[in-house]
């Protein structure tokens, strides 16, 4: 059986999974137990922030629960606008492939740039840095220049080609 063009465009990017678009995903109460004996960092202490942290630990180049019965909804019912694109036929797979390309290849190039840090998140990452360096506005050095326009560059990327404009929310 050969895979569809969504199974290929999402094994191919992974970006919902890693960390690169969302510090946390979201959960409904009925979840977090079943999410938690999945191996899922949860978290419970707040009814608005209830969900699970990123990276998912359980990504691996590709889903390693995608069959599991305990599979989060909110896994499961993402979709990005790349993807959504893909399934309406109003973006063939290989320029699907292409945004895919370069929002990796311009995270890899922000990833140096950002101070080190025990965050896993690259997202949590790259909002904290970032911030912060828009707060010392005027005392920035070059480097800093140049990470806040490759940042600001991907989170509009983050915002049209994925449906993402925040640490956890997206378009439906």
């Amino acid at each position: 059986m050969t895979e569809s063009e969504s199974q290929i465009l999402c094994k191919s990017c992974g970006l919902c999974c890693s960390g690169h678009l969302f510090a946390w995903v979201r959960l409904n109460a009925s979840e977090l137990s079943p999410a938690e004996s999945l191996g899922l960092k949860v978290i419970r202490n707040d009814p608005r922030q209830r969900g699970f942290t990123q990276p998912c630990p359980l990504w691996n180049g590709m889903c390693t629960v995608y069959v599991s019965a305990d599979y989060p909804r909110t896994c499961k019912t993402y979709k990005c606008i790349v993807l959504r694109r893909l399934l309406d036929d109003d973006i063939s797979l290989p320029d699907a492939l292409t945004i895919i390309r370069d929002t990796l290849d311009l995270i890899r190039e922000i990833e140096p740039l950002l101070p080190a840090s025990s965050v896993p998140s690259f997202r949590e990452q790259l909002i904290t840095h970032k911030e912060f360096l828009e707060s010392k506005a005027g005392e920035q050095e070059e480097v800093d220049a140049e990470f806040l326009r490759k940042t600001e560059e991907l989170l509009i990327y983050y915002e049209d080609q994925f449906g993402v404009d925040d640490f956890i929310d997206f378009e439906k």
